[in-house]
């Protein structure tokens, strides 16, 4: 069974208000994301070894070898996507009561969190991924991931909000200035709920 682009949980224009357009969007989830999935799809119709593989399987057959690469990278990004969309939302920024005291136990405080995670996401070098994840010990921890890689490749635990910062997903709204993209996100567009979701699923 192919895979296919996974509809988005608001309207496209839904996300204006709080610094994400409708072009943006539609670009982004329309031509980006739908681009992963049609290749995936062509790779899984000409390499029998992927044929009946759940996308989870494709991703840890593939991250390590290198003749897979292509293969990798377009599987890795349909994962990210698919989590990234949820991520986002329309009434964003709120940080519901069992995620922040988590957040504050792990982090010292919602803004030391805050800091971490603009850091990551404002130092990945080019195009790549920053995480809010729960390690197999327990605890909280911010990653960062470079093109396709994602907490799942790396084996760095649950993944409960991700933040994309391909340029793709921020030139329209913000130009260059990904720190402001990444700040926006945190206070305005971050879906905390879904997060806190994960967490209480972990």
């Amino acid at each position: 069974m192919a895979f296919e682009l996974p509809k988005l949980p608001y309207a496209e224009n839904a996300l204006a208000d709080a610094g994400m357009c409708q072009e943006t969007l539609e670009l982004h989830h329309g031509k980006h994301h739908q681009a992963y999935v049609t290749a995936l799809n062509g790779f899984v119709e000409s390499k029998p070894e992927l044929a009946g593989k759940a996308l989870e399987e494709i991703i840890a057959l593939s991250h390590a070898d290198s003749s897979l690469a292509p293969v990798f990278n377009n599987a890795g990004q349909h994962w990210n996507h698919c989590i990234f969309w949820n991520c986002l939302s329309p009434k964003g920024g709120k940080i519901p009561g069992a995620l922040e005291k988590k957040l504050v136990e792990d982090f010292g405080s919602v803004d030391a969190f805050k800091a971490a995670f603009k850091q990551a996401a404002t130092t990945q070098f080019g195009s790549g991924w920053a995480w809010l994840v729960l390690g197999s010990d327990g605890k909280l921890k911010v990653t960062k991931t470079a093109n396709a890689a994602n907490p799942l490749s790396e084996d760095e635990g649950r993944t409960l909000l991700g933040l994309d910062v391909w340029e793709h997903s921020y030139y329209l709204d913000f130009r260059n200035r990904r720190p402001d993209y990444v700040s926006n996100f945190l206070d305005r567009l971050a879906n905390y709920e879904y997060a806190e979701s994960c967490l209480k699923g972990a």
